[in-house]
């Protein structure tokens, strides 16, 4: 069973955890991270969620991401999830997210990384991921027209590929 620490609105870490689908009180907070992964070509790895997997079963979704485990940094969840999930190690221990999304739980960090490599080193996590693939904005702005993408707003789409040379809501 997976453990979560919990936080309070200013993400300062309380000294309560909880097991992943238990209730949280409505002033206590988990942290979740995203990552992207791009090609120096500008296209995203994205992968297809399994068909047997609970909420968004058989959905393309951005390339990955999950809840971090009681114990975890930011940056450790985000490493952790990357190898669970597709077989990538990479370190984050010197990089901080490029933002952060509240959402009514909690506290979703988005890593913004470009990074090439061959998918055929990829290692599918069986019990989470059924494919990947290298896909640009375009593609995947029309795989959520098409219902076959997780129902991100088309404009943080377009934020992560625009956003993700730098750090920051400007254009340098």
């Amino acid at each position: 069973m997976e453990k979560w620490d919990l936080y309070d609105k200013h993400r300062n870490k309380i000294e309560k955890q909880i097991t992943r689908g238990d209730e949280m009180t409505s002033d206590e907070f988990h942290l979740v991270v995203h990552i992207c992964l791009f090609n120096s070509k500008g296209e995203m790895l994205i992968q297809q969620r399994q068909s047997f997997k609970q909420g968004w079963s058989n959905l393309w979704d951005i390339t990955c991401g999950g809840s971090a485990v009681a114990g975890d940094t930011s940056q450790q969840a985000a490493s952790r999830e990357l190898f669970e999930e597709l077989g990538i190690h990479y370190n984050f221990e010197k990089i901080r997210p490029q933002f952060t999304i509240n959402f009514e739980r909690g506290f979703d960090d988005f890593y913004l990384i470009e990074y090439d490599f061959d998918l055929n080193e990829l290692k599918l996590q069986t019990e989470e991921v059924q494919a990947a693939k290298w896909a640009s904005k375009k593609e995947i702005l029309k795989l959520i027209e098409q219902k076959n993408f997780i129902p991100y707003y088309e404009s943080i789409i377009t934020f992560l590929f625009e956003g993700r040379h730098h750090y920051g809501s400007i254009r340098l």
